[in-house]
């Protein structure tokens, strides 16, 4: 009896053992997000999903020698505007809900792609300001997918939901016309909160944007410095940039009301946490730093923010305007050629 149980544990053993390898040479090959890294290739592009997954994808399209990297409080500026403004095919690679960490092993990801982009635009906010190392993430993210490691790739591909896509991307492989998302990956949230507004949208955001609070996502400013582990990593990635790239670093907007008040422990550790990161960027030799979480004359209406840190389109298209033209104007200095500005 004991040898029969033997030769079934084995024999069950052997069996899982295949299975399991059948199927992850099987998901490899079939690249359920897209990767590139499966030699049988069915062209770039992924179904409609979630940037989270839809990045991998994007991130390696050749089509696009810009990138704009950060979350959803830079997601509303639009890639194909900056496209118009600089000549330069712009891909959002914006990620909601996601901190330095993501945003550098996406920044990562494109660059392993690109070796050599005309245009970089990245975001840092709030959560650029901890003093933690280790950049923690407060959602999940699917690092193993723009990870350069074999070993995690693999390990990442033994999921239920990529089990999922993989018969999800073999549909789409025998379909004759497949729904494709979004090439440039821009996403339009304004529609979104619209539909969630209750009574007049407008009505509604100016009185969450004049609630005198301060924003819900901002650091404790007593953990705040004196050191910034983004920024320091972030210096890392910026000095590695080409020096033809043009680098634009942007502080978005948020709401007037949530804006923190000069004076307040708050307001100190914002300032020394955007002072050490613009410093990081300008190791790069071709870098603007454009900070909008400030106040402006022209963010002062709060009908315009649909919460502390969420803004509307007539903003989203400023906002993109200017970053235009300070890659236009970085684009038009010859290399090395003096320090950047800070407008």
């Amino acid at each position: 009896m004991a040898v029969t149980w033997r030769a079934f544990a084995g024999w069950f053993g052997g069996a899982a053992a295949a299975i399991l390898s059948g199927y992850l040479l099987l998901a490899f090959l079939v690249d359920p997000y897209d990767s590139g890294r499966s030699p049988v290739s069915t062209g770039v592009g992924v179904r409609p999903q979630g940037p989270r997954t839809a990045v991998a994808s994007r991130g390696r399209d050749t089509a696009f020698a810009g990138a704009v990297i950060g979350n959803s409080h830079i997601q509303l500026v639009s890639p194909e505007r900056l496209g118009e403004a600089t000549g330069i095919p712009f891909v959002q690679l914006s990620v909601p809900a996601t901190s330095p960490a993501e945003q550098f092993a996406i920044l990562a990801w494109y660059l392993r792609h690109h070796p050599q982009p005309e245009a970089i635009v990245i975001a840092p906010d709030e959560y650029w300001c901890t003093d933690d190392p280790a950049l923690p993430n407060p959602k999940s993210f699917p690092f193993w997918l723009l990870s350069d490691s074999a070993t995690a790739y693999l390990r990442g591909l033994l999921r239920f939901s990529v089990a999922q896509e993989v018969v999800n991307r073999l549909g789409r492989a025998l379909a004759r016309d497949p729904a494709r998302a979004p090439p440039d990956g821009w996403s339009d949230y304004e529609p979104e909160y619209l539909g969630l507004a209750a009574g007049d949208a407008r009505q509604a955001a100016a009185q969450a944007a004049q609630r005198d609070t301060p924003a819900p996502q901002t650091p404790d400013p007593g953990r705040a410095g004196p050191g910034f582990p983004a920024a320091e990593r972030f210096a890392h990635l910026a000095g590695g940039l080409p020096a033809r790239t043009a680098l634009v670093v942007v502080f978005p907007p948020i709401a007037p009301a949530a804006l923190a008040r000069p004076g307040t422990a708050r307001h100190a550790a914002e300032a020394a946490c955007k002072a050490a990161i613009a410093a990081a960027a300008r190791v790069h030799p071709r870098t603007a730093v454009l900070d909008w979480r400030r106040p402006r004359p022209d963010l002062d209406d709060p009908s315009q923010f649909f919460d502390a840190g969420h803004y509307r389109h007539p903003v989203a298209r400023r906002l993109a305007d200017a970053v235009g033209a300070e890659i236009r104007r970085l684009v038009a200095r010859k290399e090395g050629g003096g320090p950047p500005a800070q407008p």
